[in-house]
């Protein structure tokens, strides 16, 4: 007997984009917050590579447990269990009176953010659909942008820097609040998709069958299992994983960095430098909702070198000794271009690895993507606080130019 999905319940829908939303508000806040957060804790600008890389460590090790932790406790029970956790870390942030005390609070959020993005990421890819889950993902971009507006907002009112932290750790708390109460509702709909029998899709990829289900393109050779050091040995392989660690550290530091570059070194007002960091994300935002239409039409491969030309562009404009206005259109232009890269860079691993070995390799570039996040923005902390902010520009053109290069040879076929 066939049965059509059902629509995914509203309320739900709208909880999934709360809780991408709400992944994405810390990383916002960061950026503008760090000049008065290092000048409170009495700290250099390089001591932020603490606070990244102690959550990254937490987000990786829990995006890897959720899957277990998934099918122990249910997904509602993680996703209230993980929010909260995200907001009492969050809290732990407005609190703090010491470095330390906050990389061990960025520790237990990315714990909280890791098992939020795969439990919401794991329900939705059999519950919502792929239109619901482009739009998910677009709303952490949406989170991103509101993040410098709460901080700046807190700053420009004379309030010190923790009420950014403490506003949003409060949301936090309601949202976990609001999981707990919905408990029942994701349990109910993820029983409801067991052994539901749906009509053959000629178009459709074939599933594995099995806990570990994943799709797998129609013709794909799944008779002989492929061993891990197979796909270790591909140069494409360890190339990708490289490239996704470039990009995410060219979208990190230039929305991390932009604030201190447009006030230190270009002269703007804080509350006008907040708007304009919140742009930066709200252009990544708007590119990550029409990347779409735009792929569909022209094709995954043009667009991809178009964005990568893009990005190249943008972090020369934030490199050029020029007014803020320009580096302020650079910063847009960067984040409008970089929108599409990440999917587009997934989907087509196949391509460049091929179909048996893209499963392992996707694994890797999504690690890859972590650790480059939460190292290179460091770095270029680092850089920064030994020379100038001006630095910030020419570090983002060398790693455009990187980008493009891996890219180039990762997709050249042996």
């Amino acid at each position: 007997m066939s049965h059509t999905a059902a629509p995914p319940r509203a309320s739900l829908l709208l909880l999934a984009y709360l809780a991408f939303v709400s992944l994405g508000l810390p990383d916002g806040l960061i950026g503008v917050g760090w000049p008065s957060i290092r000048a409170d804790l009495g700290v250099p600008t390089e001591a932020v590579g603490v606070v990244l890389t102690a959550g990254t460590v937490g987000y990786l090790t829990s995006s890897v447990l959720a899957g277990f932790t998934l099918a122990r406790i249910g997904v509602g029970w993680l996703l209230a269990g993980s929010t909260l956790l995200a907001g009492l870390a969050l809290s732990g942030y407005a609190l703090t009176p010491a470095l330390a005390l906050m990389a061990g609070c960025a520790l237990l959020l990315g714990l909280g953010s890791g098992a939020i993005d795969s439990g919401l990421n794991a329900y939705a890819a059999g519950a919502f659909g792929p239109r619901h889950m482009n739009w998910m993902h677009a709303f952490f971009g949406l989170g991103v942008a509101i993040g410098p507006l709460i901080m700046t907002g807190a700053l420009s009112a004379g309030l010190a820097w923790r009420w950014g932290y403490g506003i949003v750790a409060t949301a936090q708390l309601v949202l976990a609040a609001a999981f707990a109460l919905t408990v029942r509702a994701w349990r109910e709909r993820t029983t409801a998709g067991v052994g539901t029998t749906l009509p053959p899709d000629p178009i459709a990829p074939a599933v594995l069958p099995g806990p570990d289900a994943r799709a797998v393109p129609p013709g794909a050779d799944i008779g002989r299992p492929v061993r891990i050091g197979e796909t270790l040995r591909l140069p494409a392989v360890w190339l990708g994983a490289l490239a996704f660690a470039v990009y995410v550290a060219i979208e990190v530091a230039a929305g991390l960095w932009a604030f201190l570059l447009l006030t230190e070194g270009r002269g703007l007002a804080p509350a006008v430098a907040g708007v304009c960091v919140s742009g930066y994300w709200g252009s990544l935002f708007v590119g990550r909702v029409v990347q779409g239409v735009v792929a569909e039409r022209l094709g995954s491969a043009r667009v991809l070198r178009g964005s990568l030309l893009g990005m190249a562009a943008g972090a020369a404009l934030i490199a050029l000794p020029a007014p803020a206005c320009v580096a302020v259109a650079g910063l847009l232009v960067v984040a409008f271009a970089a929108a599409p890269v990440f999917p587009l860079l997934t989907l087509t691993t196949a391509e460049r690895v091929g179909r048996a070995h893209a499963d392992r390799t996707i694994g890797l570039q999504i690690g890859a993507a972590g650790l480059g996040g939460a190292l290179v923005p460091a770095g270029i902390g680092v850089l920064v606080g030994r020379t100038s902010v001006q630095t910030l520009g020419p570090a983002l053109v060398v790693l455009a130019a990187a980008l493009i290069a891996l890219q180039a040879a990762a997709s050249r076929r042996p």
